[in-house]
């Protein structure tokens, strides 16, 4: 793994080169497996191929062979691009867009097969040689389609496509999947053009990518999106009800929304659907320059695996998944306020009962990089400005609002230069933040009543 001080040590990633996306999460034989698009050869985005590593508890990464390469002269000879994961009649099955030479924007949706289903770490891959939908749906006009993700309603398998339309209206794509090998296409399930998702969105993007689908414990959905205007954007989440459309396909009717991660540093969410829950992971892209990164020889990390849901009002329901419990150490580094070293790797709660400031870290001219929560407004902010990150929405403090009360918790997830952010269950925060020498991390709390724990 790379030496660079700012490198995570247990969020997933590549010993070295490149990644983005999470792709396909994955429980098989009592392991989690997450695959991810993976440049072996450096640090930039390109020649993308599939990673992969699994976990028994979802807190220690193994590492194995890259899964998917791609194929000369193949439908995904110029990259095997994101998707899903799914049991195909006791066969794992990997579900991707394929890009050829002269795709012009367009994917394929391609399948990969597990070549031992009862080996417990996948680790051998046979791809189909040709795609199971060459293209978009003919009359739509569509310009960008890619990222498949399968999914079960109704007794039935269904695949949602991210697309883009001429017209600058990006839309979700819905397809009848049953037979894994036999796509129809059963309409789009939602576009940009619908009140709530302009309301939730705006009018900004012009596709949606990446989309994915959650079952919440009251039975309603929520639909994730990428947004695209060009370049990767952001990502929001709808809430609402997955239905019959009264001519045997589904329609998504959403009644609210909103940004799924806070921060700036966040894209491209995947999830995993369990029995009694959903866990999402993303992927956290490098805001250095891109000098430093290629010093450093790898570029991003996916988050922390997130238990997801929604509140009885349809928001966001959020928290890091309890099994990251097992990367605490036998001794808590923190119990009260006061003046403390900050390891490079930690996961700190702070209760608020007034106004209440957390001091992470400090540099030259007394710079510092903090948190302030005041419960009885419902606000946080994330003051990062003296910290300058690369990137079109630069530094700025990022200022969440959640309900009013009389506490309110906020838990920090550190790992090297990946902050991660929770606030009351409600709003999550995705931020970059790279040390330079001479900073000191050291945890400053000051506010009455103030309780920690770390």
């Amino acid at each position: 793994m790379s030496n660079d001080p700012n490198a995570p040590r247990f969020r997933v990633r590549p010993p070295v080169g490149w990644i983005n996306d999470p792709n396909g999460p994955f429980r098989w034989r009592d392991r989690y497996h997450l695959f991810y698009q993976h440049n072996p050869d450096a640090p930039v985005h390109a020649n993308v191929h599939w990673g992969h590593a699994s976990s028994a508890d979802l807190a220690h990464w193994e590492h194995h062979p890259i899964a998917l390469t791609p194929t000369p002269g193949g439908p995904d000879e110029a990259g095997c691009w994101s998707g899903c994961v799914i049991d195909d009649a006791g066969t794992p099955t990997a579900v991707y867009t394929g890009v050829d030479r002269a795709h012009a924007g367009l994917g394929t949706i391609c399948l990969a097969r597990a070549a031992d289903p009862d080996d417990e770490r996948l680790t051998e891959w046979k791809p189909l040689p040709t795609p199971v939908v060459a293209g978009p749906p003919p009359g739509l006009d569509v310009v960008m389609f890619r990222d498949p993700f399968v999914f079960n309603c109704a007794d039935r398998r269904w695949a949602l496509v991210g697309a883009g339309h001429a017209d600058g209206t990006p839309s979700v794509l819905l397809y009848d999947c049953d037979d894994l090998t036999d796509w129809r296409f059963a309409g789009v399930l939602l576009d940009g053009k619908d009140p709530v998702a302009v309301g939730v969105f705006g009018d900004k993007s012009v596709g949606w990518e990446c989309p994915h689908l959650y079952r919440t414990a009251s039975g309603d959905h929520v639909l994730l999106v990428s947004l695209w205007d060009g370049d990767p954007c952001s990502t929001g989440y709808l809430t609402g009800c997955l239905e019959p459309d009264g001519q045997g396909a589904l329609r998504f009717v959403p009644r609210t929304g909103g940004r799924l991660d806070q921060g700036r540093d966040f894209y491209a969410p995947a999830v995993l659907q369990e029995p009694d829950r959903a866990l999402l992971w993303g992927w956290s892209w490098e805001a250095r320059p891109q000098e430093e990164t290629h010093r450093a020889g790898w570029a991003g990390v996916l988050t922390a695996p997130r238990v997801v849901d929604i509140h009885p009002d349809g928001s966001l329901r959020v928290s890091p998944a309890p099994e990251l419990d097992l990367l605490r150490p036998a001794e808590p580094f923190v119990t009260a306020p006061g003046r403390v070293p900050l390891p490079h790797t930690y996961d700190l709660t702070v209760t608020a009962c007034e106004p209440t400031t957390v001091s992470l870290l400090r540099g030259a001219a007394g710079r510092e990089l903090t948190v302030r929560a005041d419960p009885a407004s419902g606000t946080v902010v994330l003051d990062r400005s003296a910290w300058p990150r690369t990137g079109r929405e630069g530094s700025a403090p990022i200022i969440v609002q959640v309900p009013k009360g009389p506490e309110l918790a906020v838990r920090l997830l550190v790992d090297g230069s990946l902050l991660e952010l929770f606030v009351a269950e409600r709003a999550m925060v995705t931020e970059r933040v790279y040390r330079h020498p001479g900073d000191i991390a050291e945890l400053v709390v000051e506010g009455a009543g103030a309780r920690v724990t770390g």
